[in-house]
């Protein structure tokens, strides 16, 4: 079993506003994963999915993005790729590193990392497993900023076509494979 409580102890202060918002929207993540998992009849292992939401977003705290209490000195888009390697470097499951390395938007191939010019080391950060794509599909209901309420679906649809068709079209693929 992963200790992904421990892990966030490390990085996140006791107390803090960023380690609630982190708190929070993973756990919200979490708990519609494992919905998602049980309805579906998934079989993937609870725990796995659990520890899988709940470091996720472990690399936003090296992160610019004041709106969310992050003050590190990194891009926010680069928090997947981050949180990756803190969690590789700290001995933790290759799955979960990969959950973070693939879960940003829908998945980013190889094209729209130099398409769209995003700072973030060439590769393929585009979910294969079904573990990382039923975590990438929860992420996108869940902000860490605003009302950090659910999203409706047209919502998440929205956003996702902000970022091309090919990005809705993705999203779309992860809707027909979990949504309801």
């Amino acid at each position: 079993m992963v200790d992904y409580n421990s892990f966030i102890d490390k990085y996140y202060e006791s107390g803090s506003r960023l380690r609630e918002i982190l708190i929070l929207h993973s756990r919200q993540v979490a708990d519609m994963a494992l919905a998602i998992n049980a309805d579906r009849g998934l079989g993937l292992d609870p725990a796995q999915v659990e520890a899988a939401a709940m470091l996720h977003d472990v690399g936003i705290c090296r992160c610019d993005a004041p709106g969310i209490e992050c003050h590190g000195s990194e891009p926010y888009i680069m928090h997947g790729v981050i949180g990756a390697r803190m969690l590789r470097q700290n001995g933790m499951p290759e799955w979960a590193a990969r959950v973070a390395e693939r879960h940003t938007g829908a998945g980013l191939s190889p094209q729209d990392i130099a398409e769209q010019r995003l700072p973030l080391p060439p590769g393929d950060y585009m979910p294969r497993t079904q573990l990382e794509r039923l975590i990438c599909y929860a992420d996108k209901f869940y902000s860490k900023s605003g009302s950090m309420e659910r999203k409706p679906l047209e919502a998440v649809r929205r956003s996702m076509l902000k970022h091309g068709p090919e990005t809705l079209s993705r999203f779309d693929a992860l809707h027909n494979e979990f949504g309801a």
